[in-house]
């Protein structure tokens, strides 16, 4: 009975097996099927050849652990309290027969292979640096983004001047101009009446030059003059630039707000916001089907072209016509996914050499010089057949018995079920 409990604790654990004993009539609270899962002696220890290394989160963005699988049987070894390369390198030093370790490309799994582990031979993870390489281009789509819209054509008669009198400085709504049409009604109107300019300065309270002014201006917007017209503000240097991405389709004040922060603008969203909201909100947005986003094309670069579809290829095809640099960005990425799925690590150096020195692109040489960095463990990764799949798979178990044991899930019976379930 004891032996059918604990495997009942190990597929479910918590409330989910204490309903299962229900069932079989032998009720057992979830407590007791705990401790009989926290009591059960660690398995049998092997000498794992190829060990596969990652990371787990114990509370996602605060406390996370290392998981280690033997890849050739493809069974969990150990899990570790922390990521710490100190506590990485003790557990490989004490299993001298690690020949291999794969592992992504995280500093503290590079140190702790190394000082640990010294005979071994690292391996970087393919679909780590894949998707190193996927960031990199988004980032360089994104750089070169006003390429993804066509070059509209010219109309063939200039647009006409707007009228003087579209040119209002408040449009209406706005309080300070609500205000001053509102005097110059009651000012006109007691004037209309028959009433002097000084029995109107009385009655509302006015100078007498105030009253003066109001009644020479024959229409209100007469009166909309002063500091607050015309005014040069910190914002004139970036509304060519604003007025651009809106016709190019960003109508969102936030992220253009963003953007002109990156270029230098010291002040803050409102200025953004109120300029996009009086200014832009009523022009008509460009004609023509809207433009293709920064990772909508970063996915067609990072799809083989007999897989895209035709409407995308056909798209990918207009976009790279219009911008060198996404052609140049186009054929670094094909190079790198031709040697990801053929194996050829020894032609890495020469791709890096070729990635460098590209300044147009700078997030691809940011890429390619931290691979660098790396070099021996991504050519054994773009070499050898192996790979952190398993590990991955294996980081998804646990989140799976995480959630099965919510409230009850700490590091020594999380680390029973992963072992010995």
């Amino acid at each position: 009975m004891r032996s059918t409990l604990v495997s009942v604790g190990l597929a479910l654990a918590g409330r989910a097996d204490a309903r299962m004993t229900d069932a079989f009539k032998v009720p057992v609270s979830r407590n007791t099927l705990l401790r009989l899962i926290a009591s059960l002696p660690d398995p049998a220890a092997t000498a794992p050849r190829v060990i596969g290394v990652d990371e787990y989160a114990q509370h996602k963005g605060r406390i996370y652990g290392t998981v280690l699988v033997d890849v050739e049987t493809r069974r969990p070894v150990d899990l570790l309290p922390d990521r710490e390369a100190d506590t990485l390198a003790a557990w490989l030093a004490e299993r001298p027969g690690i020949e291999i370790v794969c592992r992504d490309r995280a500093p503290f799994f590079a140190e702790g292979a190394t000082r640990g582990a010294p005979q071994a031979l690292q391996v970087a993870d393919r679909w780590h640096l894949w998707h190193n390489l996927g960031e990199a281009a988004e980032k360089c789509v994104y750089r070169h983004r006003g390429c993804l819209r066509p070059m509209p054509t010219q109309p063939e008669e200039p647009p006409k001047d707007p009228e003087p009198t579209a040119l209002s400085p408040w449009p209406t709504g706005h309080r300070f101009a609500e205000r001053t049409r509102a005097k110059h009604a009651t000012i006109h109107a007691l004037l209309a009446a028959g009433h002097s300019k000084r029995s109107v300065a009385r009655q509302l309270g006015m100078t007498l030059n105030t009253v003066l002014r109001f009644s020479r201006a024959t229409t209100p917007e007469e009166m909309f003059t002063g500091q607050w017209q015309n005014r040069a503000t910190e914002l004139d240097a970036f509304k060519p630039y604003l007025d651009q991405r809106w016709q190019e389709g960003c109508t969102n004040a936030w992220k253009l707000w963003e953007e002109i922060k990156e270029q230098g603008y010291p002040r803050g969203y409102a200025g953004v916001r109120d300029y996009v909201s009086r200014n832009l909100r009523g022009k008509p947005q460009p004609v023509g089907p809207r433009p293709p986003s920064a990772r909508a094309v970063t996915r067609w670069l990072l799809t083989h072209p007999d897989a895209l579809p035709e409407g995308d290829r056909l798209q990918l095809k207009a976009v790279l016509a219009n911008c060198p640099e996404l052609t140049a960005l186009s054929e670094h990425v094909r190079s790198f996914a031709h040697m990801v799925a053929h194996l050829q690590g020894d032609q890495l150096p020469a791709w890096i050499e070729a990635a460098t020195s590209t300044t147009d692109l700078p997030s691809l040489r940011h890429f390619a010089q931290h691979l660098e960095r790396d070099i021996d463990a991504v050519i054994a990764g773009l070499t050898l057949p192996w790979n952190s799949g398993v590990v991955e798979g294996h980081v998804n178990r646990i989140k799976m018995l995480k959630r099965q044991m919510f409230g009850h899930a700490g590091f020594e019976l999380l680390r029973k079920r992963v072992l010995l379930a």
